[in-house]
């Protein structure tokens, strides 16, 4: 029974975040696309942003195939909590009710993915698991692409040079 319910949750969650990053990457089931994703990683502070958000639709899109059939375990857990640690940073300020936009979503695919991380993925699985050596890089790895993006987004916003105009915010700001 514990191998079925596995592979329910593995193959529900894994489906949902590689289709996620499939909107990200290819603008498939009516998402925006590499560049508009790319435009917007980018005005929230992660730069470069086209770079920055094919880094995270490649971990959805991949972690969810890997999770979904269970191939190279830990693999795809792995990269789904990596990004999915970003993106509940990325919705902190809207406080944590997905209905206003905040971390409610990503943290709970968070907390999924590290289950999935110290269950496994059951027998009912697709191909072996990762050799511990792929894990462990792959581990530091996704730990310093993490770690780079939060940082990222946790800094304060660079200064307006002078030479370029004030935004309407900052207009309204100073009025």
């Amino acid at each position: 029974m514990r191998s079925i319910g596995l592979l329910i949750t593995r193959v529900i969650f894994g489906s949902y975040l590689a289709v996620h990053g499939a909107q990200k990457l290819f603008g498939a089931f009516g998402g925006p696309g590499l560049d508009k994703t790319g435009a917007g990683f980018e005005s929230i502070g992660l730069r470069p942003g086209k770079p920055q958000a094919a880094l995270a639709g490649a971990a959805e899109l991949g972690g969810g195939v890997l999770t979904a059939t269970g191939i190279g375990s830990p693999l795809g857990p792995l990269a789904i909590a990596g990004t999915m640690a970003v993106a509940a940073t990325t919705h902190r300020k809207n406080g944590p009710m997905g209905a206003n936009g905040g971390y409610e979503l990503p943290l709970t695919n968070l907390a999924l993915a590290v289950a999935l991380l110290t269950t496994g993925p059951g027998h009912l699985r697709l191909g072996p698991a990762a050799p511990k050596w792929m894990t462990r890089l792959a581990f530091l790895g996704g730990v310093a692409l993490a770690a780079n993006s939060v940082k990222q987004l946790l800094a304060p916003p660079p200064p307006v040079a002078a030479d370029q105009p004030a935004t309407a915010t900052e207009d309204a700001a100073s009025a």
